[in-house]
């Protein structure tokens, strides 16, 4: 398995048959490099959204186009996009799961919000999600932005994945400090993977906080564009 950070939320995501973009926000991403883009995208299966906010959706439907992978994320705005951008898309919702290729594809709550940009203000995007990605005998807990929830107590207990890639950005999300409370409570991590976090001087810039309250977990930091191998 290779996990790519792609800056801020945005994950390239090798595992199975599939190489799956998890809210690959690249244009206008301050601490993406644009000339790595097409690196970035080569050979995308599936785009993955956890919400409609522009930081996660923003190059979703030139991707789409772009790559041929399918959008998936909550039907809500699947559905919308489908009708009117004429995308293909794999819509569901919580407790769903799907299977792309020979990956399972379970939708879990987040908690926060999710809208798109509009004219007169945001527009309602269907409601936020994480994920967990099974495949490879491992199995990947995507937050999306989120705080800590007592719905991670049984998200833990029954999906119990071993790597986490959890915001911890603060301000918008969990903190550093939080996301390490809810590993250590909720969780059995063998890796976690900080995001959402560095890509503005509102966030938290350094992880070290994660990394000192997880004395038995690997908290892995990669710089941008730095493939992980599990």
């Amino acid at each position: 398995m290779k996990i790519t950070w792609l800056g801020h939320a945005g994950f390239r995501i090798e595992i199975g048959d599939q190489i799956l973009l998890v809210d690959p926000w690249l244009s206008g991403n301050p601490v993406f490099p644009e000339d790595r883009r097409d690196e970035a995208v080569s050979g995308a299966t599936h785009i993955l959204l956890t919400h409609g906010h522009g930081d996660h959706t923003g190059d979703a439907l030139a991707l789409t186009r772009e790559t041929g992978a399918p959008l998936v994320g909550i039907f809500d705005l699947m559905s919308h996009w489908e009708a009117t951008e004429e995308v293909s898309v794999v819509g569901f919702n919580k407790g769903g799961s799907v299977m792309l290729g020979d990956v399972r594809v379970t939708m879990v709550t987040a908690s926060h919000s999710s809208s798109l940009s509009g004219p007169h203000g945001p527009i309602y995007a269907g409601a936020e999600a994480g994920y967990m990605i099974a495949g490879e005998g491992h199995t990947i807990y995507v937050s999306g932005d989120t705080d800590i929830m007592a719905d991670m107590a049984w998200m833990g207990e029954i999906h119990q994945p071993d790597i986490g890639i959890l915001c911890a950005g603060g301000h918008f999300t969990m903190d550093m400090a939080r996301a390490a409370w809810a590993a250590q409570r909720y969780f059995d991590f063998e890796t976690v993977i900080p995001c959402h976090y560095k890509t503005f001087p509102l966030l938290e810039q350094s992880a070290d906080v994660l990394i000192d309250s997880l004395p038995d977990v690997t908290v892995r930091t990669p710089e941008v564009m730095e493939t992980l191998e599990i």
